[in-house]
């Protein structure tokens, strides 16, 4: 499927979850008569609208129950191997259904697609109960499980599509509001497990996962006008994460850096320092993250602006860690 500027402009006013479920799934179930999709409670909280209208008999909605969703899922998928796509917000997918997921998709390793929308701080002033910022974490936990997060709109269908291929489990971490800020302006080429370079620099190495992708290409923009040359890496594929980038980012640069709108404990930066854990001689990492607290609730810029995520404070703490390196 190709991708125009224009309609890519398009899927940005609709949100990463909106583009997934708008585009994405409605392509996939016109390649696949066997596809199915499992909500918890309602079709509109996934943007599964214009599918519902579209396959109403391919949509089963569970309830306000997670268990159930991923549990049906699993069944449903256990018979024939087909692909199934259990969507809700990301707050509940894994928080509330952690052991069906354990038992049936890591375990079974059948063939479900955990789609967990509205992941960060999205929701805003709905609070804790409604972000997601362990969901990284727990998916990483759980064997045989791919997961995959979303810079854009464009590449949130790119993830859904891709998901299909994937014999197995999967988790794609949709994020952002609508009206989502665009990194792929021009349709690419994606590849589950391999890292996508997005700018270039002999400095510092940016890897940033989800919405942080785009405020990284801003800090990095501000960093260059102080003579500060930044790498910046979309890295949409956390599980399994692309060692090869890995081992070319601590090859050439300075300082690594990660940046994600998740904890720093378990997620991006989690599997960046567990790889960098064994090796020798390679650049310091700087994990920037939601740090080890909730924080207030507000909205969603409220909240980066809480644990340091706006590029001008992504590159003010970049500045700020190179120039205690000089020092010391």
């Amino acid at each position: 499927m190709k991708f125009s500027p224009a309609l890519i402009k398009t899927y940005a006013r609709m949100g990463q979850k909106g583009a997934a479920a708008g585009i994405g799934m409605m392509e996939l179930a016109k390649q696949d008569p066997d596809m199915r999709v499992v909500v918890a409670d309602s079709v509109a909280i996934a943007s599964l609208g214009r599918f519902y209208n579209s396959y109403p008999d391919r949509v089963i909605n569970a309830g306000i129950s997670e268990q159930s969703m991923v549990g049906i899922a699993a069944g449903l998928s256990s018979e024939d191997g087909r692909a199934v796509y259990a969507c809700t917000y990301a707050a509940f997918v894994l928080v509330k259904a952690i052991e069906f997921v354990r038992h049936n998709l890591g375990y079974h390793q059948f063939n479900v697609k955990l789609v967990g929308n509205s992941a960060g701080f999205a929701m805003e002033t709905l609070s804790i109960s409604h972000w997601a910022t362990e969901d990284i974490a727990m998916a990483r936990t759980i064997p045989n499980m791919t997961i995959l997060s979303a810079a854009d709109c464009l590449e949130a269908i790119k993830c859904v599509m891709a998901a299909h291929d994937i014999s197995g489990p999967v988790y794609v971490r949709l994020s952002g509001l609508l009206n989502c800020p665009m990194v792929y302006e021009q349709d690419f080429d994606f590849q589950v497990g391999k890292a996508n370079t997005l700018r270039e620099g002999e400095d510092v190495t940016i890897i940033a996962t989800g919405m942080m992708v785009r405020e990284s290409l801003d800090a990095a923009e501000l960093l260059a006008a102080q003579g500060i040359n930044c790498t910046v890496v979309d890295m949409h594929t956390i599980k399994p994460i692309d060692t090869k980038c890995l081992d070319k980012t601590f090859a050439k640069s300075k300082l690594v850096v990660s940046v994600e709108e998740h904890t720093i404990i378990g997620g991006l930066g989690g599997a960046i320092a567990e790889y960098k854990a064994d090796k020798e001689n390679i650049p310091r990492l700087v994990r920037i993250g939601v740090e080890d607290n909730f924080g207030k609730l507000g909205d969603l810029r409220f909240c980066w602006e809480q644990h340091g995520l706006t590029a001008p404070q992504i590159a003010e703490r970049i500045e700020k860690e190179l120039n205690n390196k000089k020092r010391v």
